[in-house]
């Protein structure tokens, strides 16, 4: 599994913001090959301020779905819209293979 993800920064117009991404999602929809996407509203950091107020993150099954997704009228369409409605320098798009683990425990005094 592979996931596209794009950081924004905290904005200056949080009005603004909430409704250039509304519609943003609203385009993201419409991409073909979405496994789920998943909001994650940034509530802090442990270090101080927290670099990013949001992250979206979309899942597709392969590399190739999100390629071709992300090529698709719709995906051309919202990669546009994304340049249009946020300033340069506060987002940030990248993608990641997704490795899930389930349950175990990490031994602490391992013998050799």
């Amino acid at each position: 599994m592979v996931k596209f993800m794009i950081t924004f920064s905290t904005p200056a117009n949080i009005g603004v913001f909430e409704k250039a991404y509304n519609d943003l999602l609203a385009l993201v929809e419409r991409m073909p090959n979405i496994e789920r996407r998943q909001v994650v509203n940034v509530l802090g950091s442990p270090i101080g301020a927290a670099p990013y107020y949001r992250i979206l993150e979309i899942y597709f099954d392969s590399l190739e779905q999100m390629e071709a997704s992300l090529r698709s009228a719709a995906g051309q369409e919202t990669g546009g819209e994304l340049g249009k409605r946020f300033t340069a320098g506060k987002y940030s798009a990248f993608y990641a293979e997704v490795y899930e683990e389930a349950g175990g425990s990490t031994l602490t005094n391992p013998k050799s």
